[in-house]
């Protein structure tokens, strides 16, 4: 794991104290479906879901992915999509480079495929899609709702394990601004923690 996102991984773990009480309950719940899976030793696959699978659900995809690397729980694979496709936005993509991850355009097009990288080997491939598009998986996952919007709008997901809302303020609101990057830098931060706390309660023979 590249040193920038080991150390804040480390930071960021030392502070479970600022989630409440009332969101770790919700988020072991997500730590239960995980647990579960790995005591089967069956595949971990987390989908995030937002409304335009833009900018919250891409940082639980990336970060579930480096929270998981990070506990060494193994057979997780993260995923992301919307109830509509966009692209992801460059403040996101902004947001995690300023965290320490390697960011590459694959593709030259609208809506460009990125690989955004924690490691010299791992990575998370990234662009913007519905939640039930191909590349993701169709059974046995948990949906984890990012966004109220898509909480709302996406009333059922076919083939899902477990569907939890844990709903994240959309840094959009601060787009153009002075506060952008910080705003965004705290989103992508409290989204990490809460990702870190889950895959620190998983249990491993």
């Amino acid at each position: 794991m590249f040193e920038k996102i080991r150390k804040r991984c480390e930071a960021l773990s030392a502070n479970f104290k600022e989630i409440s009480a009332e969101r770790k309950l919700q988020l072991q719940q997500l730590a239960a479906f995980i647990q579960e899976k790995t005591d089967q030793q069956a595949a971990v696959k987390l989908v995030y879901v937002c409304t335009h699978n833009s900018r919250r659900s891409h940082l639980g995809q990336v970060w579930a992915a480096v929270a998981a690397d990070f506990y060494g729980v193994v057979g997780v694979s993260t995923f992301s999509g919307g109830t509509e496709a966009t692209a992801l936005h460059p403040n996101a993509i902004e947001a995690l480079s300023a965290a320490g991850f390697a960011i590459e355009q694959t593709t030259n097009h609208p809506n460009p495929i990125y690989t955004i990288a924690y490691s010299d080997s791992k990575y998370s491939t990234c662009f913007s899609k519905l939640y039930n598009d191909a590349a993701n998986p169709t059974s046995g996952f948990a949906a984890i709702m990012t966004c109220s919007d898509a909480e709302e709008n996406c009333p059922f997901i076919p083939a899902c394990d477990l569907r939890i809302g844990t709903t994240y303020h959309d840094p959009k609101a601060f787009d153009g601004s002075v506060l952008q990057l910080e705003k965004y830098q705290e989103r992508s931060n409290q989204i990490a923690l809460e990702c870190l706390y889950v895959f620190s309660l998983i249990q491993q023979v």
